[in-house]
């Protein structure tokens, strides 16, 4: 049920041009540099690897979204990326909260999914394989250097380890983002 939630989030939050604003402000061996201008940059290092919204779908750019959004009493963050330049594998990051406002300079625990006030985080090796969920031992972080709710810009660091569904634990580290986000 996650991956189809992925693959839906990945298709349906991103409108697709050839003038995409998101593209990254680094090479694709080195990470982007940690800024809070609304440079729409992202990146972490996966077991050591860097990875960032590089390659593009077969039907438009790389898919790079952001949102923070007060919708229905409570605020939703959500911020994803993939990378298809390896191997023609789809692999992707995602960063979500569910009924959590965030506050400038604070750091906040990602761990279990669908939990009322909560952050969590996912790794897909792959759009079409199973992936990888924080959860209660399984967990990260994700501070937000920057909020500007008047420009629409949030920008942070972020760091997870999250476990598939056989036991096999991934490390996101250096995780960084810069983004002009939906509101």
């Amino acid at each position: 049920m996650k991956k189809i939630i992925l693959i839906l989030f990945s298709f349906l939050l991103v409108s697709c041009s050839k003038d995409n604003p998101f593209r990254p402000a680094s090479t694709p061996d080195q990470l982007p540099t940690a800024t809070t201008v609304g440079a729409n940059t992202v990146g972490c290092l996966v077991n050591g690897e860097v990875l960032l919204p590089i390659g593009g779908r077969p039907f438009g750019p790389p898919i790079l979204t952001c949102y923070y959004q007060y919708l229905n009493g409570s605020y939703e963050f959500g911020l994803g990326y993939t990378n298809n330049q390896q191997n023609n594998l789809i692999r992707g990051v995602y960063l979500f909260t569910n009924k959590l406002q965030f506050v400038q300079g604070q750091t906040y625990t990602l761990s279990l999914d669908q939990q009322n006030n909560s952050a969590y985080a996912q790794y897909s090796p792959d759009t079409f394989l199973e992936g990888f969920d924080t959860n209660s031992q399984n967990v990260g972080q994700i501070k937000i250097t920057k909020l500007d709710e008047t420009n629409a810009i949030i920008s942070g660091t972020f760091w997870f380890n999250a476990i598939s569904s056989n036991g096999e634990i991934i490390h996101i580290t250096e995780g960084r983002f810069d983004m002009q986000y939906t509101p």
